[in-house]
């Protein structure tokens, strides 16, 4: 009898360690708990003001970029010593500056604006813009994704190719510009557009014909980093002939 007693003893004992280390188990896995919900609600917290702050910097940045692009728009307007000023005027034409994103990856440079360019004031609106915008579908890019711009800011009479003087005239807005938005591709469209791109970066003894160029990538080092320069046909050698818009699709895979 005596032994059948100690027995409920012991075990009442254990029972009441058990309940105990349970209890504080317990107590432990809520302080556990809690402290983690403490550090995913800093954690939260830390992650909400780097967005807003990385917000507010890229916010700025565009500003800023939009402030300096507008400088050049500005003095493009008012660029009386060009041969095309007085063109323009009497035309009721619009300078052609460039579009598209400030930030963008790809900047496509061509020659000079045509006649839809210049009423609109748009780069790549006419029937060269739909050749265009036909490739960049092709390859999935969207156009308010890249910029868009020409050497020349001003349309030439008849559409003529520009001049070596109305290229130097020019030409130090389209510098600008890239070093503003600092593209990491140029994609030229057209012979002139190539050749001036190309010896701008330092690539003049690469040059050939433009039917041996392009889809080419060639990389080179700018003021702001390394690039790449890829020519292209321009999109109106599709205009003229169909079939050269399916070897434009097949270059244009190379900006994948």
């Amino acid at each position: 009898m005596l032994q059948n007693n100690k027995k409920p003893a012991t075990n009442i004992k254990f029972c009441l360690y058990a309940r105990k280390s349970s209890e504080s188990d317990e107590r432990q896995a809520i302080s556990i708990n809690s402290q983690t919900k403490e550090m995913l609600a800093i954690s939260a917290k830390l992650e909400y003001y780097i967005n807003v702050n990385n917000l507010k910097i890229v916010k700025k940045m565009k500003n800023k970029k939009t402030q300096k692009l507008k400088k050049i728009h500005d003095k493009v307007w008012n660029l009386t010593d060009s041969p095309f000023y007085e063109y323009r005027k009497k035309n009721n034409y619009y300078p052609v500056i460039g579009e598209g994103s400030h930030f963008a990856k790809i900047i496509f440079i061509g020659e000079a604006p045509g006649k839809n360019e210049a009423e609109t004031g748009k780069p790549f609106c006419g029937a060269s813009g739909k050749i265009l915008d036909k490739l960049l579908e092709s390859i999935n890019i969207k156009r308010q994704d890249i910029y868009i711009t020409n050497i020349v800011k001003d349309r030439p009479p008849e559409n003529r190719d520009p001049t070596i003087k109305e290229i130097k005239i020019y030409s130090p807005f389209l510098i600008r510009q890239l070093e503003i938005i600092k593209p990491e591709v140029i994609a030229t469209l057209g012979r002139f557009s190539m050749e001036f791109v190309m010896k701008l970066y330092g690539l003049e003894g690469k040059l050939q014909k433009i039917s041996l160029l392009h889809g080419q990538i060639f990389e080179t080092k700018t003021s702001w980093g390394n690039i790449k320069i890829i020519p292209f046909y321009h999109p109106a050698v599709a205009l003229y002939n169909a079939n050269q818009l399916d070897l434009l699709k097949n270059d244009f895979q190379v900006l994948k």
